[in-house]
């Protein structure tokens, strides 16, 4: 759908106002100029500030104020946030519990103002009037914020610490809804020994640095892709390498992806079990056989359970399940269905994923081929996801946010009690430097002081990473001494 603003300040405003459009337009543009749809913006600012928003939709001419006690950047924002939900709600119908939220981690705002001094109705309040955030969220948020300080006391004190990722950018198949770098195992398995040479190369000068000044790491978190893919004995060659390299001392928690049930195998846990390694990851999903053929993943419902209880008996005692809701031709039938063998099967921690149209996706270039269920049903099915999670003594943990999600919802890891994974709770919560290490991963190099935020990213391809891990290395050094050293 097409809207159109004439304003002095569009081009600071565009991105911002698209976004709000966004959450009731699935392809909603922004033009400068006017027409049908038409954005009138009224700005007075003087001691505060006053937005004033008159709006068509659809011929239908709407009119709407907000105030703001500030007078700077954010409080515009918010006040012409408030505008434009209030009016877009009043023309659709379509209520947004979020609020006029678009960012994708909503609660480094609760952390914030309760870093501040203020207290959890406090926090609440301020949230509730600023962005509009509805009251089952608030609750939501102040239930994940408690687990967190409870899972890591001192989550506001590791700013001079780093946690590790280590990308393994190889799997069976791509899901169709998938972005990450993922590299199907059986074309490019003659990549792995250069890629892994590369790898080893990162992990030793990285760690190196690290030792040199005295940096901790709090967490180490195996993803990709799927690590599982590559071969038990290129699994066991990583970990000695960490094992050997990176000072162990103060690592709270070691997590090894193993997403797709086809990938994990007896030798592979095996290796696990020699390094004491007991948090993995094994993704269903979906618990229905016809999505995960829709989805491109080539393991049945049965491989999932059958791998599952393999990896309990070699001693997996912290496993992590995710689910999508939304998946192709799902109905909140198959995520019941899909709940109750989870219940089954009992895992320590359990997220839930909203499903999102990723730009670069397959899901998404050919959206017609993958029918998914109305913003009220996916709505529905996961409030039962959030039912089952109580019944079932899964605490929500970290939450985060995409664009382009269905229903504007969110996805939410939940465990049982004190099985919340370190990880997760830090690099959402963006309080210390994650370094990435491997083929597309992704540092985020935070520093300690100004809580400045860089991303540096790895090249995502295994040919380029192999012509250039060195560089990207030496680099990634560079960056961290000037954060650590200076």
């Amino acid at each position: 759908m097409k809207f159109y603003l004439k304003h002095e300040q569009f081009d600071k405003l565009q991105l911002y106002i698209k976004n709000i459009l966004n959450l009731y337009y699935e392809d909603a543009y922004l033009f400068k100029g006017e027409g049908a749809n038409f954005i009138d913006i009224n700005i007075e600012s003087y001691e505060d500030m006053t937005i004033t928003t008159t709006m068509t939709v659809d011929g239908q001419v709407y009119t709407q104020t907000a105030n703001r006690d500030e007078n700077d950047k954010r409080a515009m924002k918010q006040a012409l946030g408030e505008t434009l939900i209030e009016i877009l709600t009043a023309h659709t119908g379509i209520s947004q519990s979020w609020g006029t939220l678009t960012g994708i981690r909503p609660l480094k705002l609760y952390h914030k103002y309760k870093n501040a001094g203020h207290s959890d109705e406090e926090t609440k309040a301020i949230l509730k009037r600023d962005y509009l955030i509805h009251d089952e969220k608030l609750d939501l948020m102040e239930q994940i914020v408690k687990t967190q300080l409870k899972a890591i006391p001192d989550l506001h004190e590791l700013q001079q610490e780093v946690s590790i990722y280590i990308g393994i950018p190889f799997c069976p198949t791509k899901c169709a809804y998938c972005t990450f770098p993922a590299y199907a195992i059986q074309v490019h398995k003659n990549d792995v020994p250069e890629f892994l040479i590369g790898l080893l190369y990162e992990i030793e000068h990285i760690a190196q640095f690290l030792t040199v000044h005295n940096i901790k790491v709090t967490s180490i978190y195996f993803g990709g892709g799927t690590p599982t893919s590559i071969t038990a004995d290129d699994l066991k060659l990583l970990l000695e390498a960490v094992y050997h390299h990176f000072d162990m001392t103060h690592v709270r928690e070691i997590t090894v992806e193993a997403g797709r049930p086809d990938t994990i195998e007896q030798d592979t846990l095996n290796v696990l079990n020699d390094f004491n390694i007991d948090r993995i990851s094994i993704n269903p999903q979906s618990f229905t056989d016809e999505t995960l053929k829709a989805i491109g993943r080539h393991h049945s419902v049965q491989e999932t359970i059958d791998k599952f209880k393999m990896s309990r008996v070699h001693n997996m005692n912290n496993i992590n399940m995710d689910l999508i809701i939304g998946l192709p031709n799902e109905t909140r039938n198959e995520v019941m269905h899909s709940l109750e063998e989870t219940k089954q099967l009992n895992p320590e921690s359990l997220t839930v994923h909203t499903l999102s149209f990723k730009t670069a996706s397959e899901m998404t270039r050919n959206k017609s081929k993958y029918p998914v269920a109305a913003r009220d049903e996916i709505i529905y099915m996961m409030n039962l996801t959030k039912q089952f999670a109580k019944e079932n003594d899964y605490i929500p943990y970290y939450l985060y946010r995409q664009k382009n999600i269905l229903g504007n919802l969110e996805n939410i890891g939940y465990s049982k009690q004190g099985e919340a994974s370190l990880y997760n709770i830090l690099i959402m919560e963006e309080v210390q430097t994650i370094i990435g290490l491997g083929c597309g991963a992704s540092s985020k190099l935070i520093h300690p002081k100004t809580r400045k935020i860089e991303n540096y990213l790895n090249p995502k391809d295994p040919k380029s990473y192999n012509k250039t891990y060195k560089d990207y290395t030496h680099q990634k050094i560079k960056k961290l001494q000037l954060l650590y050293t200076t």
